[in-house]
């Protein structure tokens, strides 16, 4: 990927003194790379000043890449003459290839073939290339105005599987004062070049320290899932297409396959990925991990509110709750600091209300002395401040000395005083801003050039910075992991496996499962009224009894299923009506009726992309109703598994919901552990249904279950 990022020379094949994107992709090169630039056009001798060539083949020197920008039936030939010049990589720009239907697919495929054959890696089609501000490689046809907007330099890298969204990110982010970015990669259909190539080189990048992504497909999903396991770096991820329209929308759009969105953030919250909900919220998230520091020391999430208003500061700590933070209790130390500062009438607490202060002593001094207190507070692991801009220093009737230019005003609070020690003591220091449009982002530019990340909401705030210390907190539990071996797959269970024609039957698939480490509840297959009476006595009643067609899964509602058989009269009767209803060949299960407290659901399904997968929810007749659920990529760790049963809504119920007792969320995690090792180990299985396992007294067992192979 090298050659993509930083190459000595590029070609610009359609590069055009007219005003379209062939002389925008020349004039952003012109004005930031510094190696050999080659425009290639038959129908000039020289754009801008700059010799131009009809051909590739036809430059003098080596060229590392090539940017292609012409209409997408000529595109071909451009490959073609890349090969034959030895372009190792090239980068397709134009648009019309299989995002816009079948004819599109064909001609993308012809592309990907002779890129193939010449030893060619392509970068797009359909995509807005590269921008990389930090080296100042702008390879993309974005507007070149982008070089006369002030930008903040920061070290935040997206991956956008757009055209024009990833310059609506870039313009967004760099002219709002957003955040401060690095790259910007938009990689388009994907024909070669993915979003792994992309983020493992951004993984290695010295100039990247936080990974943003709009994914709207992830075809190399165990790949993909693998990088993000081993980052260091933290990674906020967008995914487009999980629901039924957008599914529809993503494939019109980049020819892109819809992935299942339950499926989609179980696996990226099980590798520590942040998963965004809109395109704001993904800038927002990105921009608090690049300016946090390291908080693994400081899982608790102990914020102190700093703020000019004390309704502002009951709504911030509305929202600590909310985003997995807590209110600060501030030490005596920090108190007699503020007690300095603040009139005898009003008692110091957190929120700390510092207007008071403000009208005695000054903004400045104010803040500076709350800052320098909570900052040397041992009690103190985040620090929320607010300010208001609305004029100058005199409007505000203080004794400060400011301008009405915001960087000014923004000196006015004193905040990049102590930024850099409160961010040396490992403390995170974030801040909310309200007032008049140009100074509040004139101070918002200015605060972020002094590490200080800005929101003017607040809600996003505290939930971007709930979203770093969630980060912290599991990376720590990494640290913990306990050890378990599931049982090895023997040969006997894989007999059992082998003798499967598409659906097992519950017996069979139970039968497999107990000797994959499963509990499952004991029973026998009867065969007569006598064998069904005498089991029922072996087994204790109450019993169930149950109906086994060969290929149906759907037993209840066949209506072959009873309940609360206790006696074993009851028992030859119902052999006797259950073998009369049903399908010829069927037979008769009887099992041990388990007493519940709660039904849970299990299972496996094999993914396409991401191959096999573990879930875990609220079960029995109501588990598609609730769909309360959550994914793993198998295998997976006890700690992984622990934390899918964290990631369910339904907390009350597995904390033990009137009176009964919790879950034993280990015992739990054991099982969703070796049904995860039994469907990596063997591809033959494409599902796995464990509806209900039944809880008893903290307890897991399964009941009712259903194995699909291929």
């Amino acid at each position: 990927m090298e050659k993509f990022f930083k190459p000595r020379s590029v070609a610009v094949i359609g590069a055009t003194p007219k005003p379209k994107g062939g002389l925008s992709i020349l004039l952003n090169l012109l004005k930031g790379f510094k190696g050999s630039v080659y425009p290639i056009n038959p129908n000039y001798k020289e754009i801008q000043e700059v010799t131009c060539y009809p051909n590739v083949k036809d430059i003098p020197g080596d060229v590392d890449l090539a940017i292609v920008f012409v209409p997408a039936r000529f595109v071909p030939q451009a490959i073609a003459d890349c090969g034959l010049k030895g372009i190792q990589r090239v980068m397709i720009q134009s648009a019309g290839f299989a995002e816009t239907g079948v004819e599109g697919k064909k001609l993308q495929e012809e592309v990907s073939k002779a890129a193939a054959d010449a030893g060619i890696r392509l970068w797009g089609p359909n995509c807005l290339g590269m921008v990389d501000l930090t080296n100042k490689n702008i390879f993309s046809f974005t507007a070149s105005t982008i070089w006369s907007v002030d930008r903040i330099p920061g070290t935040v890298s997206l991956i956008v599987q757009s055209g024009m969204l990833a310059g609506a990110f870039l313009s967004d982010a760099i002219s709002h004062g957003t955040m401060g970015v690095s790259k910007v990669c938009s990689i388009g259909n994907k024909c070669d070049v993915d979003e792994c190539d992309i983020l493992e080189y951004l993984i290695s990048d010295p100039d990247t320290s936080t990974i943003g992504m709009y994914l709207e497909s992830i075809p190399n999903g165990r790949r993909f899932a693998g990088l993000c396991k081993t980052s260091s770096k933290p990674i906020v991820v967008l995914k487009g297409g999980k629901s039924k329209a957008g599914a529809k929308a993503a494939a019109s759009h980049t020819a892109s396959m819809a992935q299942d969105g339950a499926l989609i953030s179980g696996i990226l919250a099980q590798y520590g990925v942040t998963e965004a909900k809109d395109f704001k919220q993904m800038l927002d998230l990105c921009r608090a991990f690049s300016y946090a520091p390291d908080m693994r020391g400081r899982t608790k999430g102990r914020v102190a509110i700093l703020t000019f208003s004390g309704g502002a500061g009951i709504i911030a700590a509305d929202f600590l709750e909310q985003h997995g933070l807590e209110l600060a209790e501030i030490s005596q130390a920090t108190r007699e600091k503020l007690e300095a500062i603040y009139p005898a009438w009003m008692p110091v607490a957190n929120p700390i209300d510092l207007w008071p202060a403000v009208e005695q002593h000054g903004t400045r001094k104010a803040y500076v002395t709350a800052l320098e207190a909570v900052r040397d507070d041992p009690g103190v692991d985040a620090v929320s401040v607010s300010t208001y801009y609305a004029g100058t220093a005199e409007d505000w009737g203080t004794d400060d000395t400011a301008g009405s230019d915001g960087a000014n005003a923004a000196e006015m609070w004193g905040i990049e005083e102590v930024a850099p020690g409160i961010r040396e003591k490992g403390k995170f220091l974030f801040s909310w801003i309200i007032g008049l449009m140009d100074p509040a982002r004139k101070a918002h530019m200015h605060l972020q050039s002094h590490g200080v990340p800005v929101y003017r909401e607040m809600g996003r705030a505290v939930e971007s910075v709930g979203a770093v210390f969630a980060r912290a907190r599991t990376l720590e539990q990494a640290k913990n992991i306990t050890d378990f071996t599931p049982p090895p797959i023997d040969d006997t269970c894989l007999d059992l496996i082998d003798r499967i024609n598409g659906v097992a039957d519950e017996h069979i698939s139970k039968k497999i499962l107990g000797l994959a480490g499963v509990p499952v509840v004991a029973e026998k297959v009867v065969t007569s009224e006598a064998d069904a009476a005498e089991t029922g006595e072996q087994l204790g009643w109450p019993v169930v009894m149950k109906g086994l067609v060969s290929g149906e899964v759907h037993k209840t509602e066949m209506g072959l299923v009873r309940l609360d058989i206790r006696s074993k009269d009851q028992a030859g009767q119902i052999f006797n009506a259950l073998k009369t209803g049903a399908p010829e060949h069927t037979r008769i299960l009887m099992q041990k009726q388990v007493e519940k407290d709660l039904e849970l659901i299990l299972g496996v399904m094999r993914d396409p992309y991401f191959g096999p997968c573990v879930m875990c929810g609220v079960g029995g007749v109501f588990a598609e109703a609730i769909q309360d659920v959550a994914f793993s990529m198998a295998p997976l760790t006890l700690q992984e598994a622990m934390d899918m049963t964290f990631r369910l809504k339904s907390q009350s119920l597995l904390n033990g919901f009137r009176g009964a007792a919790p879950v034993d969320r280990e015992a739990l995690a054991k099982i969703t552990v070796s049904l995860g090792q039994l469907a990596n180990n063997v591809p033959a299985i494409q599902e796995i249904d464990i509806n209900p396992i039944i809880i008893k007294n903290g307890m897991p067992v399964a009941v009712d279950a259903t194995i699909i192979t291929n």
